[in-house]
């Protein structure tokens, strides 16, 4: 059994170890020591330094190594409970690995302290420089976007090279895996647009909380997202005919608030920060941006139905219609390639476009074009499934996929709207028509 230090040796080991400078250690050695009986703190240290003399030759003796500076100062702390007694040590180290290893290993082969039996166990090698490491990353993140901060306005080149160096990824979000900000999820704020290369420029701007809708076929999982409690959902769409489309079948599937538009002619991806932001902070309610748009189609149609008939006089016209008289209607190509004349289409059909056009109005008719009932175009998919007997559906909206697998079920013969976007998935017997297609404006 070892000796105890005397209460000099004692002494002179806390003084030598407390010169030493914990900022120049690479390692610390964590052990937790178990003891069948009540010990001190001196008890274990002259453990560890009287049953570790000798072990290891000159170089790795603990005294030379506290007077040679290579470790720091041993701290133990132990509590005794139930006549046992548990703690934990620690011991900084500046040697290379190896070195620390063969210590640590050394420290495990202590099996009394006093006249106690005891167990020490190496609990881990913390590597402090991999911690200061850490520090260092984080420290210079949050000095890199101080500085991005400070930044005078007019320096956007200078701007886009900083955020180069912090800039996040596009994630994918919901079953679609649909292109999206890393902030979506945990943002009160949501906006959608138009396509990936939207959600990246955002993203280079510092707004992460997007989603791209990847088309003008509405996914359900946005649709679900914009119906969740507590969000606010903007509806961020380039200035050209394509985002009226998407924001027309936005509001028949979607819930939303505010609408943002790129300015007229230019796409979301092409915007710089201070036109994107520009843009948000310039959005309205969804219901007024829909009367805009309407007002904008009514506008463009009545002037080209104006043009038409200045350049046509009534005389030209009984002459065409002379000319035209007892010949077929022309054919035309519809979208799933078959050939089709509007002769196929009942004009008791047809003539309900008018009544509906600029109207964002649906009227879901019997085989006898008679009204079953009206309703919204956003209401439209749901009052379609549960409506029975419906021939065909005239709409001012546009014609996806959803209302198309809808009509389907139902068995519905005709659906003209005021636009269309790709289809898939055509039912046998569904007619799809614009309202172009049918009375050219």
């Amino acid at each position: 059994m070892a000796a105890r230090p005397s209460s000099r040796e004692q002494e002179t080991c806390i003084a030598i170890g407390s010169d030493f400078d914990s900022s120049t250690a690479k390692y610390v050695i964590r052990a937790r020591i178990d003891v069948d009986g009540v010990v001190d703190k001196p008890d274990v240290i002259g453990a560890i330094f009287g049953q570790t003399e000798g072990l290891l030759g000159e170089d790795l003796d603990l005294r030379e190594l506290q007077r040679t500076g290579r470790i720091g100062r041993i701290q133990i702390v132990i509590k005794s409970e139930g006549g046992h007694s548990r703690g934990e040590i620690v011991i900084p180290v500046s040697l290379n690995k190896t070195a620390t290893a063969i210590l640590a290993a050394a420290l495990e082969t202590v099996e009394r302290v006093g006249p106690c039996t005891a167990k020490i166990s190496i609990e881990k090698l913390e590597d402090i420089r991999g911690a200061k490491r850490r520090r260092v990353v984080s420290r210079a993140i949050s000095i890199l976007k101080g500085w991005e901060e400070e930044v005078a306005p007019g320096t956007e080149e200078i701007t886009a090279a900083v955020t180069m160096g912090k800039r996040r990824q596009v994630v994918k979000y919901g079953p679609d895996r649909l292109p999206a900000g890393p902030g979506l999820e945990d943002s009160d704020e949501i906006i959608i647009v138009e396509g990936r290369a939207d959600v990246v420029n955002l993203l280079k701007s510092g707004i992460d909380n997007t989603v791209a809708v990847e088309g003008t076929h509405i996914p359900k999982s946005i649709a679900d997202l914009t119906r969740q409690e507590g969000k606010t959902v903007i509806a961020f769409l380039d200035g050209d005919r394509g985002g009226d489309l998407i924001l027309r079948e936005l509001m028949q599937v979607a819930k939303i608030d505010y609408i943002a538009r790129a300015p007229e002619g230019k796409e979301v991806e092409n915007l710089t920060k201070r036109e994107i932001l520009k843009a948000l902070q310039a959005k309205v309610p969804a219901e007024q941006a829909l009367a805009i748009v309407s007002g904008r189609r009514a506008a463009h149609t009545k002037r080209k139905r104006g043009a038409r008939k200045t350049s046509q006089t009534k005389k030209e016209e009984a002459a065409a219609e002379a000319t035209t008289r007892g010949r077929e209607k022309p054919t035309r190509r519809t979208r799933g390639g078959r050939r089709a004349t509007a002769r196929q289409v009942s004009p008791a059909y047809v003539s309900r476009i008018d009544e509906v056009r600029d109207t964002f109005q649906a009227l879901l008719l019997d085989e006898n074009a008679q009204d079953i009932v009206k309703c919204s175009v956003s209401e439209l998919a749901k009052v379609m499934e549960e409506a029975d007997d419906v021939s065909a559906v005239v709409f001012d909206g546009v014609i996806t996929q959803r209302l198309v697998d809808i009509a389907g079920k139902k068995r519905t013969r005709l659906l003209i709207g005021a636009a269309m976007t790709d289809i898939e998935d055509r039912p046998p017997g569904l007619e799809m028509y614009t309202f172009d297609e049918l009375v050219p404006a």
